[in-house]
């Protein structure tokens, strides 16, 4: 867990206890919200965002795209294509995220695309 995340959630019993009531997923789709920003300042905002969120019951981060089960793992297993998707903007991963779409067998080319430095079909 994000150490900065982790210590605002010892102070905020609220916060906390959503978390954990939180599944597995939408714990890593906070992590990689709050991970995903490029900036010190970001990320610290979104810390103190998510607690906020997490104390009024949302379940979710907001305004993020969520990476599907299949690409997550997908991700984990090829280290260039890891590597290309940390290096995309957020608005680049919402755009690939949509164009794999419910289409699964998009995924294994979504990862050769990134693998291989390039964007978008």
């Amino acid at each position: 867990m994000n150490k900065n995340l982790q210590k605002a959630l010892e102070t905020k019993p609220k916060a906390k206890a959503q978390w954990l009531n939180l599944t597995p997923i939408a714990r890593r789709d906070f992590e990689s919200w709050i991970n995903s920003a490029k900036q010190t300042e970001t990320r610290k905002h979104r810390v103190k965002k998510a607690c906020s969120m997490l104390a009024s019951g949302k379940r979710r981060p907001c305004c993020y795209s969520m990476v599907p089960m299949e690409l997550y793992i997908a991700l984990n297993a090829n280290k260039k294509a890891k590597a290309q998707w940390k290096d995309l903007t957020p608005i680049g991963r919402r755009n690939l995220i949509d164009w794999i779409g419910s289409d699964k067998h998009k995924i294994e080319k979504a990862c050769s695309i990134l693998e291989q430095g390039r964007r978008l079909p």
